[in-house]
Parts: structure tokens; C-alpha cells; sequence
């Protein structure tokens, strides 16, 4: 098994630099899917209530064999539980769901600007954090002025934000804010939801490296330092995602990667997603 690099979070807990995202994965696939990914060397599974799947991942960690203290399990409250009593409660689902006493990392899903109630989640999220019931507590979709705000009114600074982010939309102002205020960038749909994989550039240094363009793409994220957590059902593809370890990209590779940027997102903008 490749030994992932971990990135340290700014409370000090490490969390693996590639892990395995379920988000879309049905309900009655993702138990063969998070096998697959655990036995093909992942230890980091990220799910959310709002996928409707984190009892199945809760069984396949439990059919793997594998120690808790080995793995790092990421989920998320969903929008329509935003609130400090709601917040606490959602967390307590999620957990029984799992089948797990305690979590890893607790993410905000969304900011739900409309709704205004991020800070009074934020503040249960610290609740749940320092009662031992989460190592580390995040966001997810924070743009600039949502992490000022929870920086500002709360008492803890997130140790993630966890945004949509692959060589089309390549944040390079949000991963910034990041660094100066040390919270780690993790990225969802790290391959564009698939619709970078014909992309000639990424081809062309797919073969020149006797990789895939996924692989390519993969692996320009770790050497930006983000965290990545790329979503497949596919066992052949799991473990294809999984092997970027023994090759690196160039300086100039990296630049051609960043070039492709245009600013298209795939998913919803943080500002207007207001579905709960």
C-alpha cells in the first residue's frame, strides 16, 4: 500500500492528503465502493448526511477489519439542520448512522447566506469539538466573507474549508485566504465531475508521464497542497485514483495544470445556494 502524505491541520490533528468522496454514490453501491477504496489503501472517507449513504459507509468500515484509529471519517450537517439545538442533534444521527461514537471531521455543508444562521452552527460545531465528540471541525462552500464572519463571532478557527476546486476552477484567491489563516484547502469534484478527462493538455501530460488524466490531475492537487477526495464506483478507477504516488509533476507541468483555469464551476455558488 502507497503511504498517503497527511496534512497537518491547524489544531494539530493530520488528516491524509487523498481520501475517498462518496457524494452521488446510491445507497445500495456504497458499500462495495468504500470497500474497494480501503482495500485499495484509502484510510480517508468522506460522506455527508445529505448523501443519504453514511449508514452504507458505516458498514463497510465495519466489515473491513480495519481499526478505527487508523481511518479518518469526514461528514457534513446538512442545510435544513442549521442551528446550535438542530446542529447537535444532526451531529447525534449522523454518528448513530455510522455507527461511530465520534468523528473525525464535522463540516458545515453549506452557508446558506439567505438563511443566516451559520454562525449559531458554527458555534455547535464547537460545542461538539470540545466535548471530544469531533477531532476537528470545518466548513464546506465558505467563501471569504462566510469564514471572516465565523473567524470573527466564534471561538475556534475552521481547520478546513472544503470547496469546489480542479484545474477549471482552480480558487487560487480562496486557497490565499487559506493559507493566511491557516485552514487547509480540501477539494470536492478534484476532477471537474469527469469533464476535464478529454481535455488535450491533460492528455498530452497523461501520456508523457504514462499516467491517466485523472492521475494528472490528482497529482497536481497534492503538489498544490490541497486536500483531494475523488468519487468513484468503479473498482478500477478507485485504485487508479489512489496510484499518483511514484510520479511528480514539473514546475512547468504544474503551470500548464493551472492554465486551464477559467473560472467555470460545475456545482452551485456558495453566495445563492440556498436549498435546504
Amino acid at each position: 500500500m502507497s503511504t498517503v502524505p497527511e496534512v497537518s491541520l491547524n489544531n494539530g490533528v493530520r488528516i491524509p492528503q487523498l481520501g475517498f468522496g462518496v457524494w452521488q454514490v446510491p445507497a445500495d453501491e456504497v458499500v462495495d465502493a468504500v470497500s474497494t477504496a480501503l482495500e485499495a489503501g484509502y484510510r480517508s472517507i468522506d460522506t455527508a448526511a445529505a448523501y443519504g449513504n453514511e449508514e452504507g459507509v458505516g458498514t463497510a468500515i465495519q466489515r473491513s477489519g480495519i481499526s478505527r484509529d487508523e481511518l479518518f471519517v469526514t461528514s457534513k450537517v446538512w442545510n435544513s439542520d442549521h442551528g446550535y439545538d438542530a446542529t447537535l442533534r444532526a451531529f447525534d444521527a449522523t454518528t448513530q448512522r455510522l455507527g461511530m461514537e465520534h468523528l473525525d471531521l464535522y463540516l458545515i455543508h453549506w452557508p446558506m447566506p439567505e438563511q443566516d444562521s451559520y454562525v449559531s452552527t458554527w458555534k455547535a460545531l464547537e460545542r461538539l469539538y470540545s466535548d471530544g465528540r469531533v477531532r476537528a471541525i470545518g466548513v464546506s462552500n465558505f467563501h471569504r466573507l462566510h469564514l471572516q464572519r465565523v473567524i470573527e463571532e466564534g471561538g475556534i478557527v475552521p481547520t478546513v474549508n472544503q470547496i469546489e476546486l480542479h484545474p477549471r476552477l482552480t480558487q487560487s484567491a480562496m486557497r490565499e485566504f487559506h493559507r493566511e489563516h491557516g485552514i487547509a484547502t480540501e477539494a470536492w469534484s478534484p476532477l471537474g465531475q469527469g469533464k476535464l478527462l478529454e481535455e488535450p493538455t491533460l492528455q498530452k501530460l497523461a501520456d508523457s508521464h504514462g499516467k491517466t488524466p485523472a492521475q494528472v490531475i490528482l497529482r497536481w492537487h497534492l503538489q498544490l497542497g490541497n486536500v483531494a477526495i475523488p468519487k468513484s464506483v468503479t473498482p478500477e478507477r478507485i485504485r487508479a485514483n489512489f496510484d499518483v504516488f511514484d510520479f511528480e509533476l514539473s514546475n512547468e507541468d504544474m503551470d500548464e495544470v493551472s492554465a486551464l483555469n477559467t473560472g467555470q464551476r460545475y456545482g452551485p455558488d456558495p453566495d445563492t445556494m440556498n436549498v435546504s
